[in-house]
């Protein structure tokens, strides 16, 4: 008996060891990936034997990036098309009239050949950084739309905004208006499925992106769709950080006032962000098919603005991290100044070396977190990272008015970024980002004036009260860094 079961448990044994050393072999050598992520995922293999290889299942396998979003061959010739084109005129225009294409032509081309983000001017810019302004600007038109209402959020909560924004949709419904809806469902984890059964009733459209296997079993658990995108009637978008939720209204005890950033757009980068929400919606429906793209509104209006617009998106289906990579070059075509906002600050190597480059160059960095953590590992690695900085000459700020949830960026108050990335690997290669980039420099000094309005509720991370920091701080510091590559 004994015998036997020393057999079963040896067979048992050597059937894991051999699925880790396949499951390994295919992190090593089949996937192109970070070596810190590679040997992140290595380590879990090996150590935990079991208990890794479930945790690779359901967090580690890459996402197939081969046409993830099933585009036809005609729609992928007019969309290399329309960036050929684009690409052409800015090479051949050379204006020297407009000092921001001439200052920002190597970051715009950029943008160009790996997101496919077209430029659009024309666009009208309206900042929200407070949380009741926003959603009662996004309520008042959504009770004005006519045609159609496309919502996406990461997170919908089911508390009082979230039944606010949807008994608001149910009443458009009612009239006529199409109204669609997608959340994430891990986001949305709190949201029971029969939430939005009146709106369907009403002959609204809901879908789940990355829905669970029998409600249970989530096997793209690790890819998240963090986008936070409203279009409404094609003339008017909403692109930023605030989720759907109470919470977002400072309404949380634990968190106190909320601190974010939304942009409200008019003008062409509406479409680019239509674009954006359509191909999220086939992605998450059963039918994959384009052949429906007339059901949405695209008014191509003009516009009497003047911000030039670039909408960014990136994901796990990517084939380079476009959005850190963005980033990245603005931070380095920075003279003076770069202003940074992020809940999470968990950057990797590539981003490490553009700030330092920049900080030793003389470029003031001045970067903003929250003061109080939502996730512990995440809080005391980003202390880790923003530590290394000081040496360098960087500015950390720390946010005591509450949480800060903002993912802004500003250079040289000539451009700027505010979007749903943050400053970690979640975000540059396994979530589904979106931001908007814009080269306006009015809209970018009214971000600089918020950050230094913000400025004023901060406290500073100096370096000696750096390096008072306890024993105990220190070995958090160091195992959350330890993990930051897969947080």
């Amino acid at each position: 008996m004994e015998t036997e079961i020393a057999n079963i448990i040896t067979t048992i044994a050597s059937i894991t060891i051999f699925i880790n050393l396949l499951l390994a072999l295919g992190v090593l050598f089949f996937e192109k990936r970070d070596p810190g992520y590679t040997w992140a995922w290595l380590l879990v293999l090996f150590f935990l034997p079991i208990v890794g290889f479930l945790i690779y299942i359901f967090l580690g396998r890459s996402l197939k990036q081969n046409n993830f979003y099933g585009l036809t061959k005609e729609e992928q010739k007019l969309l290399k098309e329309e960036v050929d084109t684009q690409l052409k005129i800015i090479d051949e225009e050379k204006r020297t009239d407009i000092p921001w294409l001439t200052q920002y032509e190597e970051l715009i081309t950029m943008n160009l050949r790996s997101s496919h983000a077209r430029l659009s001017e024309g666009n009208e810019m309206v900042i929200f950084s407070d949380g009741h302004k926003k959603f009662d600007a996004l309520l008042e038109d959504i009770a004005a739309a006519k045609q159609e209402i496309n919502i996406q959020y990461y997170i919908i909560q089911p508390d009082n905004l979230g039944r606010r924004l949807r008994d608001a949709l149910i009443t458009k419904a009612k009239e006529g208006v199409k109204v669609r809806v997608l959340y994430d469902e891990v986001g949305s984890k709190k949201l029971p499925s029969r939430f939005f059964n009146d709106l369907k009733e009403a002959g609204g459209q809901v879908r789940v992106f990355f829905p669970s296997f029998l409600k249970l079993i989530n096997f793209r658990i690790n890819n998240r769709n963090h986008r936070k995108l409203v279009i409404i009637d094609g003339a008017l978008a909403y692109i930023g950080g605030f989720n759907v939720g109470d919470e977002y209204l400072g309404e949380d005890k634990k968190f106190g006032y909320w601190r974010d950033t939304h942009f409200k757009i008019y003008g062409n980068a509406v479409n680019d962000i239509q674009v954006r929400f359509i191909m999220d919606w086939h992605q998450a429906g059963k039918d994959k098919q384009h052949d429906d793209y007339k059901e949405f509104c695209f008014h191509m209006k003009k516009h009497h603005g003047t911000s030039p617009v670039q909408v960014v998106s990136s994901g796990p289906n990517s084939e380079t991290e476009h959005l850190k990579n963005m980033y990245i070059k603005m931070i380095l075509s920075a003279k003076e100044s770069v202003c940074i906002q992020t809940p999470y600050f968990i950057p990797d190597t590539s981003f490490m070396d553009a700030c330092k480059m920049a900080l030793l160059s003389g470029v003031d960095i001045r970067i903003m977190i929250p003061c109080k953590p939502d996730h512990p590992f995440v809080y005391w690695a980003t202390w880790a990272y923003a530590g290394d900085l000081l040496d360098y000459g960087a500015k950390i700020l720390l946010y005591d008015n509450g949480f800060l949830h903002a993912k802004t960026i500003v250079v040289d108050k000539k451009i700027a970024c505010v979007g749903t990335m943050n400053i970690d690997s979640r975000s540059f290669r396994l979530n589904f980002e979106v931001s908007a980039a814009t080269y306006d420099e009015n809209v970018s000094e009214e971000l600089y004036r918020i950050f230094e309005e913000d400025c004023k509720l901060c406290s500073e991370l100096t370096p000696e009260r750096y390096s008072k920091r306890s024993l105990w701080i220190k070995f958090k510091e160091g195992i959350s860094r330890l993990l930051s590559p897969i947080l």
